[in-house]
C-alpha cells in the first residue's frame, strides 16, 4: 500500500502548469491586490508568466461563465477566479454572492477543472482591502495555493 502524506501536506507544484485566471474590473482596487497575490504565488510555485493569461470581465456575476468556457476549452490544467462583492443597502450581495459561489462550483464539478473562488464577500470595503493588501492575509495567495493543492491531490489519486 502506498504511504499517504500527512494532512498538512500542501502540494505547491507549479511546474510546466498553465493556470488561466478570471477577474472582475468590478471593485478593480481591491482585485488587483487580488491578482498580485495570486500571481506571486503561481510564479513562486514554478507557473511561468505566459502559462497563467488573465482574462477580465465586468463584475462577479461573469466570473463563472468565463471560467467554464476556458475549462471547456480543455487548455487550462486550473482556474482562479477573482472578485469582491461589498454588501450595500440591499439584497444585492447575497444574490451575487450565493451565485457566484454555486456557479464556479458547477463549473468544478461539471468540467473536472479545479476552479478557485477568490471572490471576496464582505461587510465594508475596510474589510476587502485588509483581504487583498500585500501580506500573508491576501485571499488571491489562498486561492492560488487552494488550485495548486489541489491539482496535486488530483495527480496523487490518477497515481493510484
Amino acid at each position: 500500500m502506498k504511504s499517504q502524506p500527512e494532512a498538512t501536506t500542501m502540494f505547491l507544484d507549479g511546474t510546466k502548469r498553465r493556470i488561466a485566471i478570471v477577474a472582475s474590473r468590478f471593485n478593480e482596487t481591491v482585485v488587483s491586490g487580488l491578482l498580485e497575490g495570486a500571481r506571486s504565488t503561481l510564479t513562486d510555485a514554478g507557473v511561468v508568466d505566459m502559462d497563467m493569461p488573465t482574462f477580465w470581465v465586468p463584475g462577479a456575476f461573469e466570473l463563472p461563465l468565463v471560467a467554464q468556457r476556458l475549462a471547456q476549452k480543455g487548455e487550462f490544467d486550473a482556474i482562479i477566479c477573482l472578485g469582491a462583492v461589498i454588501k450595500g443597502d440591499t439584497a444585492h450581495f447575497e444574490y451575487i454572492s450565493n451565485e457566484v459561489a454555486a456557479g464556479l462550483a458547477r463549473v468544478s464539478l461539471d468540467t473536472g477543472t479545479p476552479c478557485a473562488f477568490g471572490v471576496l464577500t464582505c461587510y465594508s470595503q475596510e474589510q476587502a482591502i485588509a483581504r487583498s493588501s500585500a501580506d500573508e492575509h491576501n485571499k488571491g495567495i489562498e486561492a492560488a495555493r487552494a488550485v495548486l493543492d489541489t491539482l496535486g491531490t488530483l495527480d496523487q489519486i490518477d497515481r493510484l
